[in-house]
């Protein structure tokens, strides 16, 4: 039991600590970033230079190419391990304001967050290293899961996941919900107004690519053609060929860009 109390106890120093607090503001900086870098390669497929993938490793093999270099994409990793640290505190002991079942959730999905942002350390590490993954690792692992015992099932639940993920990011942000993430003076005055109406705009944007996403994999189900199924980029890539695609992408690309200047005014304003 004291060792249990002890564990607590020392995970809420953790918590509270400054360093933690300043990882996790650069490692926001950091997302932010990434979603600019992709915004701006979406940019480029719109306007007919498809000149990278327009997913988070395509962001970090761009960034690699920039003059930062490699340093720029050791200091990403370093960010977003501090957001993986931060959300597997808040898994393990935090949401103390909720009570019962939106506890459980709350921490369920900061566990879900600990381990997208651990993907984007990983990623962004072995780019560093040369050794970054291309985006046709979807389709591998779809092939794999649809090669299972009831594989076009499992892949349709993945569908259905990330569909219902996209709803309710656009969810949060067409209600604004989003706020609760920043500090009483980042949501006031004309900087915090700014903010409000970025976050909106780029959580619904998110959630719109996002669920343009979960409808390839559901697609790929459906079908049971694996190849059908794929990441952010190949969803752009669809949404190129319908018409007006190019009008939407661009459209989409404008939000996410939004939903990057909104991770640094969580930065500033984070609220914990």
């Amino acid at each position: 039991m004291d060792l249990n109390i002890s564990a607590r106890q020392a995970g809420r120093r953790a918590e509270r600590s400054d360093w933690v607090d300043r990882g996790v503001r650069l490692g926001l900086v950091c997302y932010g970033f990434m979603h600019l870098m992709i915004a701006w390669l979406a940019l480029r497929l719109a306007f007919g230079d498809g000149g990278g993938s327009a997913s988070s490793s395509g962001a970090f093999q761009q960034l690699a190419r920039s003059g930062l270099g490699l340093v720029s994409l050791y200091v990403v990793a370093v960010g977003f391990v501090a957001l993986v640290l931060w959300q597997l505190l808040e898994a393990a002991q935090g949401h103390r304001d909720e009570e019962g079942r939106t506890r459980v959730v709350k921490r369920v999905t900061s566990g879900a967050k600990a381990v997208l942002y651990g993907s984007f350390a990983v990623s962004s590490w072995s780019t560093a290293q040369g050794s970054g993954g291309s985006s046709g690792g979807t389709q591998g692992w779809t092939a794999k899961l649809m090669s299972a015992p009831a594989g076009p099932w499992l892949v349709g639940a993945v569908g259905l996941g990330v569909v219902a993920v996209a709803g309710l990011l656009a969810y949060r942000g067409w209600t604004e919900k989003f706020r609760s993430k920043l500090e009483s003076e980042g949501q006031t005055g004309r900087e915090g107004r700014a903010a409000v109406r970025v976050g909106k705009v780029g959580y619904v944007s998110k959630g719109v690519a996002l669920g343009i996403v979960g409808l390839l994999f559901l697609w790929a189900a459906l079908t049971h053609d694996p190849q059908k199924s794929g990441g952010l980029d190949q969803a752009l890539h669809q949404l190129l060929q319908q018409p007006f695609g190019a009008v939407v992408l661009v459209v989409i690309a404008l939000g996410l860009a939004c939903y990057g200047l909104f991770c640094f005014a969580w930065a500033r304003h984070l609220d914990r």
